[in-house]
Parts: C-alpha cells; sequence; structure tokens
C-alpha cells in the first residue's frame, strides 16, 4: 500500500478504518466529521483502500435532502481468519471473513498421536475445510489456536494432560511452518470468555468470568475488559484449587485436586462406583432427568464442588458475572444445582448464567483475536500500537453453528 511509510498516515487510515467497521455503511463525509480528519485526507485514504480492494461501496444514502452520497463497508473477503478450538476429545475449526462471520466449520475427533500429530491434523483440516469451500489457501493471513493448558515462552503448552506431547513441541511454530501464516496460540477458555465478552455484550460491565467444566476445568477472566493472564499465564487454572480430591496427592499436581472430583472423567468415575455400570456424561444427565437417584448424585456432587470453586473466584475477584460452559457447565440442569449451594456457602450476590454461545465461544474468541490483528496488518501495514477494535458479527453467526 502506497501509504504504508507515512506513519502519520498510517495513523489516520487506522481511525478511518475503525470508523468504517464500527458504523458501516458510512459515507465519507460521515468519516470525516466522525474522525476530525479532513474530508481531503478522507477522501484519498479512502481512493487508495478502494483501488486496493479493501473497502467497497455497498449503495447510498437515502432520506437526506439534497445530492445522495456513496457509502462504504469493509470488504469481507479480501481476506480470510482460521479460528481452532483444540479439545482433548475434539478439535473445531472454523474460518471467518473480514468481518467475522462464519464462511466455513468442521469439527473431528483429536488424534491420539499428541505432539506434531496434533499440528499436522489441524493444519489439514484447514486444507480440507478451504478446499470443500473453494477458498485459496492463500487468502487465509492468520490462524488462532485455542488449546487446553498454558502456552508457555518457549512455545510449548504447559498444563495439558488430556493432549499429550504439546509440552515438548513449540506448538506455534510447529504448526505456522505446515500452514504458512503466523499463528496464534492461547488458552481455550481464556478465548471462550473473550468470545462471550464480544459476542454477548452482557450488560454494560466489562467484568466477566467464564468457567469451562468438560474435559477438563477452567476459568478465563475478562477484567475491564482486558484478559487476565497473570505473571505465568496461568491465571484462571482453577482445576488446580486445593479441594475436592486431596491436593497433596501427585496426581493432583499433574492433573488439579478439583478437576479430579468434577470433570468429565470423574463424573463418569462416580457414576461407576454408584452403580457398577460406565455410561457417558449425557447418558448420566438423561438418567438425573428420569430421576435416578445415583446420576442425580454425581450431578450433585460436581455441582457442589463448583460451587466451591465460584465462591472462590467471587470472593478473590468479585466480578459482575459468572458464565458457565464447557460440555458438562453448559447443561442448565447442573447451574441449577450450583445456585444453591453457592447461595448456602458465599454471602454475596452474583449473577450465574449458561454459555450463550455452546461450544462455539472459544472459536468466536479466537476470531476476535484474528481479526483485530489481520485489521492492523492490512490497513496500517503492522504499525506499531495501532490498534482497531472489531465490532462482533451478528449473534447467529456463531449461534447456528453451535446447535
Amino acid at each position: 500500500m502506497s501509504f504504508s511509510g507515512n506513519v502519520s498516515r498510517q495513523l489516520s487510515m487506522s481511525t478511518i478504518v475503525q470508523a468504517i467497521t464500527s458504523y458501516a455503511p458510512i459515507s465519507r463525509a460521515s468519516i470525516a466529521k466522525m474522525t476530525g480528519l479532513s474530508k481531503q485526507t478522507v477522501s484519498e485514504i479512502m481512493a487508495q483502500l478502494e483501488l486496493d480492494g479493501l473497502v467497497q461501496t455497498v449503495g447510498q444514502t437515502e432520506g437526506h435532502v439534497g445530492r445522495r452520497a456513496v457509502v462504504y463497508e469493509i470488504n469481507p473477503r479480501v481476506a480470510l481468519v482460521a479460528a481452532v478450538d483444540l479439545g482433548g476429545t475434539k478439535v473445531r475449526v472454523a474460518i471467518c471473513n473480514l468481518v467475522g462471520e462464519v464462511v466455513a466449520e468442521t469439527v473431528a475427533p483429536t488424534t491420539k498421536d499428541g505432539g506434531e500429530a496434533v499440528t499436522a491434523q489441524i493444519a489439514e483440516l484447514i486444507r480440507e475445510l478451504a478446499s470443500e469451500k473453494n477458498i485459496e489457501p492463500d487468502a487465509i493471513r492468520t490462524v488462532v489456536v485455542g488449546v487446553p493448558g498454558v502456552p508457555q515462552p518457549d512455545g510449548t503448552i504447559a498444563f495439558a494432560p488430556n493432549v499429550p506431547g504439546v509440552d515438548k513441541i513449540d506448538f506455534a511454530d510447529t504448526l505456522s511452518e505446515v500452514v504458512g501464516v503466523e499463528v496464534i496460540v492461547e488458552n481455550d477458555v481464556n478465548l471462550a470468555a473473550l468470545g462471550e465478552h464480544w459476542m454477548t455484550k452482557r450488560g454494560d460491565s466489562d467484568d466477566l468470568v467464564f468457567v469451562s467444566i468438560g474435559t477438563g476445568i477452567g476459568a478465563g477472566l475478562v477484567i475491564g475488559g482486558n484478559l487476565v493472564r497473570g505473571a505465568t499465564g496461568a491465571a484462571g487454572e482453577v482445576g488446580y484449587l486445593p479441594f475436592g480430591a486431596d491436593p497433596f496427592d501427585p496426581e493432583s499436581l499433574r492433573v488439579g485436586a478439583l478437576e479430579r472430583v468434577s470433570a468429565t472423567q470423574a463424573l463418569i468415575a462416580h457414576y461407576h462406583d454408584l452403580t457398577g455400570t460406565t455410561v457417558s456424561v449425557p447418558q448420566i444427565f438423561e438418567a438425573a432427568l428420569s430421576g435416578e437417584e445415583a446420576a442425580q448424585a454425581c450431578l450433585e456432587r460436581t455441582a457442589h464442588n463448583i460451587a466451591l470453586a465460584i465462591g472462590a473466584i467471587a470472593a478473590v475477584l468479585d466480578p459482575s458475572c459468572i458464565v458457565i460452559g464447557g460440555s458438562i457447565g453448559a447443561r442448565s440442569e447442573l447451574t441449577a444445582l450450583i445456585e444453591p449451594v453457592l447461595r448456602r456457602c458465599f454471602p454475596g450476590s452474583i449473577p450465574i448464567e449458561n454459555t450463550i454461545l455452546g461450544n462455539h465461544a472459544a472459536l468466536a474468541g479466537a476470531t476476535s483475536i484474528a481479526l483485530s490483528r489481520l485489521h492492523v496488518a492490512l490497513f496500517t501495514g503492522g504499525l506499531k500500537g495501532a490498534e482497531i477494535q472489531v465490532p462482533p458479527p451478528a449473534l447467529p453467526t456463531f449461534q447456528e453453528l453451535a446447535r
């Protein structure tokens, strides 16, 4: 882009693009009025953006006296991002356009081979999905992956017992070499928290804690609108709270004392202990709904432990909202059991809600990060310190996928 070497022009461009992303369709005159930039500067930059195919006209203003003005929006097809949610049992991939709309999505069982085999599987899923939708491979500019662990400075993933081998490789660099573009790795529950915050705009608050209960247990903390990672990136690893199982047992140091009694395998094992039968988690919920005492006891134990965890989180952070998700946590039946326990052990009042995005919350969070990164790269030449906030697409974009 011809303006890429001019810092002042890059800053003006990022300001203009922010106005377009936030208020499109929008005219040049409205952009000038909104940003305070001169009409000449706006016209020059808009002409360049249109020439480069980064913006497009979408009609004319209506309902105004005098000549109608052409209005613009970001060209959603000019570049794409891939959002990946890597779990212990499944890996989900979504390809999204420049305004956050999902254009393709797939899910597959996570390979059991671990390590580099996981990165190879993710790369192949992205390629296959792009091919199915006739997407040119080089149209995908950024990949963001949510992982069930804590990304480390050396690129490995710590605290990820459900995906073996990722603590032995530089995960981002290994995947980047295969897909050929920038790869960003973030904790999956952190991404889910960002996704719920970005897509749902719960009230006027910027404080939200997302608690995920499924194959593992974790929490994502959004405080003051910002993700809290902690000094080593392990903020929110609530599966290691020292209660539930014996916290001094060596297995609790590997998996987490709370996770050992509350996640998927714990629920299945507890039901087996009570009945001598091994069934899936959905079957346990179905049995509880039909009135089976053993299944109900399993859910009540899980709810009791999660209520204690929520009480601990609330006592430290005092968030305005706790959102519960994950394959187990998303069940409203569990939330109904958690609330009365929490009222008995925590004096404050804190809203507890089920996820709106379901099992696509992490994909939404990954998309928000990827789009912000890509917008800065496309529209400012990667100018240091530049930031463009990308509004979320319509909520049904992810709600449809979550069904």
